[in-house]
């Protein structure tokens, strides 16, 4: 019997060695197989000891075979590893590397999500005679052992929600957080709270967790990933994949399939290759913090010396983090940082894992400054040096001017304010009952006084309409060039609403192109906005040199970069400027659809959080105008999908300081931005007509198989599922900025 479970346990792994190579056949393998399928009939007559001998040197010659593919993977090879229903999961993970656990969570007030699994673990460390149990809270998906039910990894917003619950009892806890990321990238569905809402969600509120976040990545796909990964220290296993989108979806994107057709083979591995998803890539770009080393062809259940170095790995990162804000750590810290491999499994070093309030701060601190510092090599700066030493000064100059006006003089200003006008109350109740005889002996006289009568007057009037959006003189707005067209434009909801034909100079130049028989809003070119939005003249454009390039050296991609560039004469998708609405001073960073349609990658991160910063300093409030945003850059790989936290740290630190930070989308708005630094805003609103969600319905179909409504992802969708807080005409938009501006925000009135 033993003989016979060994032998099958062979097959199991030259079985498991075929899946992992996919399409490709290997000779020795196929030859391994044959070997085993006919072992016991070739060796009939040996005895029950000769069986076992030989079954061993079997399987010392698979182990050697088995470490020779090892070294010659794929990053394809990689991907089928960690999909294969062998691969251990977060169930394994807790009864392996914890020494208790319990899990909770189960339940939200939405529905159950089986892919997401939270648990309340312990690791015990035993230091001299004492035994310490740590309490740690660990987050993670779970995708099981080919478990249906638990939708391979893929995670519903309810489940980040619940996810996002524990990690907040964790941090009120004082506990650390382990996150464990083993998913393709999260259900893309709207139902309310939408997955992208969740996940930018999720995203804003890791940022300020005041408690060490460690994570561990084996399958990072995407959004789904970010949703659980901000983390002081991120860790990956060697055999994992960290990517914007899965190598079958970019081949997708760069085959141009359409209606279900199948990306060639050859295309999914040279994209799986070009986007620089393994672990030894992402750690040359400096996105995770280290690789723990796995088993030949990747870990399974039955690697138990594996779940050791798990949990050495885990509880040193914690260390670490824990280490690098307490003050009273030198030796600690030497002694963990020295160990070598050998020593990894030594717990004789302790750190108690809870921090003071201060040590708070200084994590929140370092956690920004770890993001800030990532993907400055994946964009070109073009600035001169001159350029370069204007834009410190102007820095430095708004930061003192702004600490000087802000946090000086308008400090005591405000104080000096509130004495005269509470002396003002005061004396108006003494003068109040002055008025109140004088009226009285006027009345009794008979006599009206011009002074009353005016006051009646301005109390009873009508108010008369000023209209101060009416231009100077000298305004001149933007003009479409489709409005030189002489043609006329049928609206797409002519058959429903009975609209009727529209000249094309009309509706692109006076009707600033929205119908106007059912205000359907046809796309406008980001120029209108920046002309007819902004006051005359007072758009000044900053950081133009950042330049999108092409890090990972994807190919031919520089050339359509270049294309890009030259045709929109934009150098990335991102504009950042600062100008006036009516008289309101306003940074602005604009997302373009011509350029890439509007994708975001290090260039466009980099400038969108150069921007937050300047609004800081400066005191103004920031607008993010989305003209389109297709999502990340996939061509990027990591250097684009780390955009996400990177970004979101940003507009926390700007939100928690007391800026005033509000969205706006038009056209179509989709994926990783939307899901991070743009769906966090308390204050989102869209143009009429605009579509806006976490995938494309061409996604949809590709990953659930389901045919979504043609309003799906529509602004009045959005808006009744809480996602925007008003829907917008075109025309208004400068009017409804305006009042904005005046009048939502709590500590951000500074600027007012």
């Amino acid at each position: 019997m033993d003989i016979e479970k060994k032998l099958d346990g062979l097959i199991k792994r030259v079985q498991y060695a075929r899946d992992i190579l996919g399409d490709t056949e290997d000779r020795r393998l196929t030859a391994f197989a044959q070997k085993l399928d006919t072992f016991l009939d070739r060796n009939i007559n040996l005895t029950q000891e000769e069986l076992w001998d030989k079954l061993n040197t079997v399987a010392e010659s698979l182990a050697v075979l088995e470490k020779d593919i090892d070294n010659t993977l794929t990053p394809m090879d990689k991907v089928r590893i960690v999909r294969h229903s062998e691969r251990i999961c977060l169930k394994d993970i807790l009864e392996n590397v914890y020494d208790n656990y319990t899990v909770v969570g189960g339940k939200d007030d939405m529905s159950i999500d089986p892919g997401m699994v939270i648990a309340r673990a312990y690791i015990s460390r035993r230091i001299g005679k004492k035994v310490h149990n740590q309490p740690v809270m660990v987050v993670g998906q779970e995708k099981g052992h080919g478990q249906e039910f638990r939708n391979g990894g893929c995670i519903k917003p309810w489940g980040n929600a619940n996810a996002l619950r524990y990690m907040k009892v964790a941090a009120r806890e004082n506990i650390p957080i382990h996150t464990y990321v083993f998913t393709p990238g999260s259900f893309p569905i709207e139902d309310y709270p939408g997955a992208a809402q969740q996940i930018a969600e999720n995203i804003y509120e890791m940022c300020g967790l005041d408690v060490p976040i460690i994570s561990v990545i084996s399958e990072g796909g995407s959004g789904g990933a970010e949703a659980i990964a901000m983390a002081d220290k991120r860790l990956m296993l060697s055999h994992g994949y960290y990517s914007v989108i899965s190598p079958e979806g970019a081949a997708a994107i760069e085959g141009r399939l359409r209606g279900g057709q199948r990306a060639p083979t050859e295309l999914i591995e040279s994209c799986a290759k070009n986007q620089r998803i393994t672990a030894k890539d992402n750690l040359g770009f400096g996105y995770i913090d280290g690789i723990i080393k796995e088993p030949a062809l990747g870990s399974r259940p039955e690697h138990f010396e594996f779940y050791k170095t798990i949990r050495a790995e885990v509880i040193r990162a914690t260390d670490e983090v824990v280490l690098s804000v307490k003050g009273l750590s030198p030796f600690r810290g030497v002694a963990i940082k020295s160990r070598n491999k050998k020593e990894l499994t030594d717990e004789s070093v302790f750190v108690r894992w809870s921090i003071n309030s201060n040590e708070k701060d200084r994590l929140l601190w370092k956690r920004y400054k770890k993001y800030r510092r990532m993907a400055q090599d994946a964009y070109e700066d073009k600035r001169t040096l001159v350029e370069k030493i204007n834009s410190a000064k102007v820095d430095a100059m708004a930061a003192a001017y702004s600490t000087i006006r802000y946090d000086l003089i308008r400090k005591y200003q405000s104080k000096l304010q509130r004495f005269v006008e509470e002396t003002k109350d005061e004396l108006h109740v003494i003068t109040n009952k002055v008025d109140q005889l004088k009226q009285r002996v006027i009345g009794k006289v008979g006599f009206s006084t011009k002074e009353s009568s005016e006051v009646e007057f301005a109390l009873t009037k009508l108010s008369a309409q000023k209209d101060d959006d009416i231009p100077p003189a000298d305004y001149r707005h933007f003009v479409s060039p489709r409005a030189s067209e002489d043609r006329e434009i049928t609206c797409p909801n002519a058959e429903k609403d009975g609209c009727l034909e529209i000249w094309s100079r009309d509706l692109f130049d006076e009707f600033g192109g929205v119908c106007p028989t059912c205000g359907h809003h046809f796309p406008m070119e980001y120029r209108w906005y920046l002309a007819n939005v902004f006051d005359w003249g007072t758009v000044r454009e900053f950081n133009k040199s950042i330049c999108a390039s092409n890090p990972t050296n994807f190919p031919n991609y520089q050339n359509r970069l270049d294309a890009a560039k030259e045709k929109t004469g934009l150098q990335s998708g991102c504009i950042t400027f600062e100008g006036h609405i009516k008289h309101t001073k306003v940074t602005c960073a604009t997302l373009v659809a011509p350029f890439r349609g509007g994708s975001v990658g290090a260039a466009e991160g980099e400038k969108f959080i150069r921007a937050l910063e300047l609004a800081g300093k400066k005191r103004y409030p920031f607008l993010a105008y989305v003209h389109g945003t297709a999502g990340i850059r996939i061509q990027e790989g990591t250097n684009g999908l780390i955009q996400m936290p990177r970004c979101t740290l940003a507009v926390r630190r700007y939100i928690e300081s007391g800026g005033l930070y509000i969205v706006l989308y038009d056209t179509n708005s989709y994926a990783g931005p939307v899901a991070s630094f743009l769906g966090c805003s308390p204050y989102q609103y869209a143009v009429r007509s605009s579509r806006l969600g976490f995938a494309g319905p061409g996604v949809i179909k590709e990953t659930t198989g389901l045919d979504i409504p043609p309003d799906y992802h529509s602004a009045y969708n959005a808006l009744s599922r809480g996602h925007i807080q008003d829907i917008w005409d075109r025309r208004d938009i400068r009017r409804n900025l305006h009042q904005a501006f005046l009048t939502v925000g709590g500590r951000n009135l500074y600027y007012r």
